[in-house]
């Protein structure tokens, strides 16, 4: 239970910035023995792996804090974020269960790899959906500040993911609330009428139509 909460949390943290619960994996594998990837995982410590991402990394936090830009940076991460979030999820899975004497996500990685990639695509689906809403918003102002807040919450949910995995939990929890608003706000936006409309102006299959009054029951 906590091997798969642990690469619940860190497949969740790599939706919103792949590199950093990759990158605490890779040092807290390499450095401590809180995590022993298995064999088919420790190319993940290797130091040519930490190189690439922490220069991916750098260039993710520059590229995400800039309007427009950062829509771009979101739809490349479209295929890096959940990738990385199965792998990540398959390699700490498999580690956990194998100190505590048990196989599953040993012997069946594919498992963890769905797991992971589908947590992290939900994640990586609302913050693409919220960034250009926020950009609008605020006038691209709100693009660094809420690409720092996303940061610090893949770095915050990675640690607890690996330390305190039981927490995981709530986590999970605030971050379904979160883009439950984010969806909710961004169809109502959809359903708005432009600002090239009048009020009381529909399209009907392609025929613009002027309601002069309102109907009553």
């Amino acid at each position: 239970m906590l091997a798969a909460l642990t690469g619940a949390g860190l497949s969740a943290a790599a939706g919103l910035n792949a590199y950093i619960p990759f990158l605490i994996v890779a040092l807290v594998s390499r450095y401590t023995d809180v995590i022993t990837l298995p064999a088919s995982f420790t190319w993940i410590e290797s130091p040519w792996a930490i190189g690439i991402a922490s220069l991916l990394l750098l260039s993710e936090i520059v590229l995400d804090k800039i309007p427009a830009i950062d829509s771009l940076n979101d739809a490349v991460g479209t295929a890096i974020r959940p990738a990385t979030g199965g792998i990540i999820f398959a390699a700490t899975a498999a580690a956990q269960q194998y100190e505590n004497n048990s196989s599953f996500f040993t012997n069946n990685p594919w498992v963890g790899v769905v797991l992971g990639g589908l947590t992290a695509a939900i994640v990586h689906t609302g913050k693409m959906v919220s960034r250009p809403i926020i950009n609008v918003g605020t006038l691209g102002i709100g693009a660094p500040v809420v690409s720092t807040v996303e940061d610090g919450t893949s770095f915050t949910v990675s640690l607890i993911a690996i330390f305190l995995p039981a927490l995981v939990i709530l986590v999970l929890g605030l971050l379904a609330f979160v883009l439950w608003k984010i969806f909710r706000f961004a169809q109502r936006r959809k359903k708005r009428p432009s600002a090239s409309q009048k009020p009381n102006e529909y399209i009907i299959d392609g025929d613009s139509v002027i309601l002069e009054g309102e109907i009553e029951d």
